[in-house]
């Protein structure tokens, strides 16, 4: 065995910085749970002005999904977690897709066979059962099997697979900075598959190597994995390297029995995009699932993010996802935002309602702004724009603004004719106009307001109110649907 080989590996591997790593499997959409992993891991590395590592970990082939790659990628930066080393960027130990480190993996498997760590099994398992689970260790002849017995089995040909050899007594203690110090017994722990019949490692051989071998100082990953935790320290122990830091957190819950689950319809992050949900928001949100900062602040941006987030405000417990929550870190964006950066992301959403391309889009801000919780409300929230919806002159009684049907023809016949007096059609004309015939008409100004509005809008929630429906509608349209109105209520 070329010990040279593993000196030089060791010599490559960066030491005396925090390095973390997000390790997704490319196996779909990336889900709250793993954004959030990817959020924790990268602050991890900014707070302690470290590097963010991305490995893809790719070697359970029959999962891959065609795609996720780059939906990993395009996450990643919309987010704004921008990473150090990576597949695409390249670094210092690479490459970083576990697929493309398979001769590695074969050497260090040879090592810790040579150190005792492992052996050789023959026996006739199922594919589906070279994960390791529930493979008793004193049902397992090959465990017994001399080096020069297994070597020749290898020789003839014999296809085998490579376990984990676990101490038969003792206990194994780990760390997390979360949970603690966490001791079992080594008989409760199965001598679990490191290498596959195919040649290829398991996640559980995978891992340990590249975190060792990236110089990983922190692994941030589910709390479903504290099971496997003293597994890999025994490798860690085997190979004689530095455990890292473990942060081990709780999953993200839709409600207080059942974890998130995209076959139960909760939604990735690609599917909260999708509902109007704005990547700041969602970033925000999902940082405060599961971790507290302390004090009153709720709205964080991501480098704030990065100065206050400490690894001692993670919870033990679940968090549960609240889609109110979200929706209300969303509006507060969203009122956040500059005017024109408003308009232009709301765009696309305002032109699914009106279509007509002589209303101006950058009217509807004011109107849409601190009114809209999602980007997905805006198009029905505008749709009486282009063309008036069917209304029931019911719409025209209101108590609170004390009309009626007979109250509101009446201010109607009054409006339309003020109305069509104005010869500059602008927002503060159309106000003045209004309010002036309220006081001369000796009645509130709701009570000319609200029939002008269901006259113009068909509805009885609108964005915004008469006179900035007037104003976006224009002179014509206005009038129009005034007196379509008064014909309503004959």
């Amino acid at each position: 065995m070329d010990m040279k080989w593993f000196e030089d590996m060791e010599a490559r591997i960066p030491r005396g910085k925090v390095r973390t790593r997000f390790a997704p499997s490319p196996t779909g959409y990336m889900h709250v749970g793993n954004l959030r992993t990817a959020l924790y891991t990268y602050l991890i590395a900014k707070k302690g002005k470290g590097q963010f590592i991305l490995r893809i970990e790719d070697t359970d082939q029959g999962r891959l999904v065609e795609g996720a790659v780059d939906v990993i990628y395009k996450t990643m930066k919309d987010c704004g977690l921008t990473h150090d080393e990576g597949p695409d960027v390249g670094g210092p130990v690479g490459p970083y897709i576990q697929t493309e480190r398979r001769e590695l993996y074969g050497k260090y498997a040879e090592l810790l066979l040579e150190k005792g760590g492992a052996y050789r099994c023959f026996c006739q398992k199922a594919e589906a059962e070279e994960t390791g689970e529930e493979f008793k260790k004193t049902e397992n002849p090959c465990a017994r099997l001399t080096k020069e017995e297994s070597d020749a089995k290898a020789e003839a040909g014999e296809p085998f697979v490579l376990r984990q050899r676990i101490p038969r007594d003792g206990t194994t203690t780990f760390h997390d900075e979360i949970f603690g110090d966490i001791t079992v017994p080594n008989d409760t722990l199965d001598d679990n598959v490191l290498i596959k019949s195919d040649g290829l490692p398991t996640y559980n051989f995978a891992n340990v190597i590249d975190d060792h071998l990236m110089g990983i100082t922190h692994v941030v990953r589910g709390s479903e994995y504290l099971a496997s935790a003293p597994k890999y320290n025994l490798l860690y122990e085997a190979f004689g390297w530095e455990i890292p830091k473990y942060v081990h957190c709780s999953p993200v819950m839709r409600d207080h029995q059942n974890k998130m689950s995209k076959r139960h319809g909760d939604p990735s992050y690609e599917d909260l995009l999708g509902q109007g949900y704005l990547t700041d928001a969602v970033l925000n949100y999902v940082a405060l699932l599961g971790w507290s900062p302390g004090g009153e602040q709720e709205i964080y941006t991501l480098s704030e993010l990065c100065e206050t987030f400490d690894i001692s405000g993670i919870s033990k417990s679940p968090a549960i996802f609240d889609i109110e929550k979200l929706t209300y870190f969303n509006a507060e964006y969203i009122k956040a935002m500059s005017k024109e950066d408003f308009t232009k992301l709301a765009e696309p959403y305002i032109r699914q309602s009106v279509k007509n391309p002589a209303i101006d889009i950058s009217a509807f801000a004011p109107l849409l702004q601190p009114r809209t919780d999602k980007l997905t409300d805006i198009p029905e929230k505008i749709d009486f724009f282009d063309s008036l919806p069917e209304y029931d002159i019911e719409l025209f009684t209101n108590k609170k603004s004390k009309t009626d049907a007979e109250i509101s023809l009446n201010m109607l016949g009054k409006a339309l004719t003020a109305l069509e007096a104005i010869s500059d059609w602008t927002e503060e004309i159309i106000h003045d106009t209004l309010i002036e015939l309220a006081e001369k008409l000796e009645v509130k100004n709701a009570t000319l307001m609200w029939p002008v509005r269901i006259a113009v809008a068909g509805k009885a929630v609108t964005p915004g109110g008469a006179v900035e429906i007037c104003h976006i509608l224009g002179k014509d349209e206005t009038i129009k649907r005034i007196r379509f109105g008064i014909e309503k209520l004959k």
